[in-house]
């Protein structure tokens, strides 16, 4: 008996079955399959509401975007917009040329000019203007009263919508010829003529300063965001284990701000090639194309008036390809920095 009562005692207890309400909202019931109809059809009615609000962005993207990948074929022909009735019978009746176009960009001295251009347009947005933004966020943050740093963001956003026309002429009337500056400089005797408008070898740097000055501002938004949700314990914890202002600024605002400035990175890399085409538009007569010329101002120039469509054509598939291998290249260096990047590492 004292055995059999001891084998009792030793036998493991029963589980009890787990409780119904600790499972996630799309789990099957117990002793139920999974079925990956009964889990999409939960989702959809779960998410409806939100499908239907994304359902007319997706629509326009797929209208603007997508559909209009189907006319890159015009870059493997030689194509006239008078070989037929509309777009589609055009295209149908142009001439195929294969590689032809692509082969032209090798020996095409302009083209490359253009690239040289936008890449050192680029890079130079890149090493001076995206810094400025999130300096410009944590300078925000740490503005104590709620009407200075409301009155601060309003300051810096207003340029953001300025026309390049009117950035453009506020620099004029300051850095021109006729402008606040050269009017100083001739009163004072420092210099007779003096107008960095029309100065090739500064054009860089000027749409640099002109880039800066209109969309830092609107940039601060994003790492603001990305700053409010920053644990404030976080701070005190700091401050209570001694840490200063810059020492809290390194080990907790930065780290907090890294994942998103990492994404940022990836995008600002991957758009190298696409710098915007009016500012410089604007501004290419007062300088020449030789400084002013990038890869979207001579699209520009050869497919819509100089109505080389094909050509032009062939220069956007060069642009995407190369910019979709930079979005790859800069995501791999984020996710072995540990970063997310653009999309999760698999």
């Amino acid at each position: 008996m004292t055995v059999a009562g001891d084998q009792r005692l030793a036998e493991p207890p029963v589980e009890a079955p787990p409780d119904a309400s600790d499972a996630p909202p799309d789990a099957p019931a117990p002793g139920e399959r999974r079925r990956g109809g009964t889990r999409l059809t939960h989702r959809l009615r779960r998410d409806g509401a939100l499908i239907l609000m994304t359902l007319p962005a997706v629509a326009l993207l797929v209208v603007f975007a997508y559909i209009p990948i189907a006319g890159n074929v015009i870059a493997f022909q030689f194509y006239s917009p008078y070989a037929g009735d509309g777009f589609l019978d055009s295209m149908a009746n142009s001439a195929w040329t294969g590689l032809e176009n692509f082969e032209r960009l090798l020996d095409d001295r302009d083209f490359w000019n253009a690239v040289r251009n936008t890449l050192v347009f680029s890079s130079l947005q890149l090493l001076f203007y995206f810094p400025v933004p999130i300096a410009l966020a944590l300078l925000i943050n740490s503005v104590l009263h709620s009407k200075v740093r409301a009155w601060s963001q309003a300051v810096l956003y207003l340029p953001h919508f300025f026309s390049w026309v009117l950035v453009i002429t506020v620099f004029q009337q300051m850095f021109g010829g006729a402008g606040l500056v050269a009017q100083l400089l001739r009163d004072w005797g420092l210099a007779d003529s003096f107008d960095l408008m029309t100065d090739p070898g500064f054009f860089k740097w000027l749409i640099t300063a002109q880039v800066m000055w209109k969309d830092a501002g609107w940039g601060i938004i994003v790492f603001l965001a990305a700053l409010s949700t920053v644990n404030q314990e976080l701070y005190e914890s700091a401050a209570v284990d001694g840490a200063g202002r810059w020492r809290r600024m390194w080990h907790v605002t930065l780290p907090a701000l890294r994942p998103v400035i990492a994404l940022l990175l990836v995008l600002q890399v991957g758009n190298m090639l696409t710098v915007g085409g009016e500012q410089y538009l604007i501004q290419r007569t007062a300088v020449g194309p030789g400084a002013a010329e990038v890869l979207d101002t001579y699209v520009w120039h050869r497919g819509i008036e100089g109505g080389d469509f094909s050509y032009a054509a062939a220069i956007g598939i060069v642009k995407g390809v190369f910019s979709l291998l930079l979005v790859l290249t800069a995501n791999r260096v984020a996710h072995a920095m540990g970063e997310q990047g653009v999309y999760a590492r698999r």
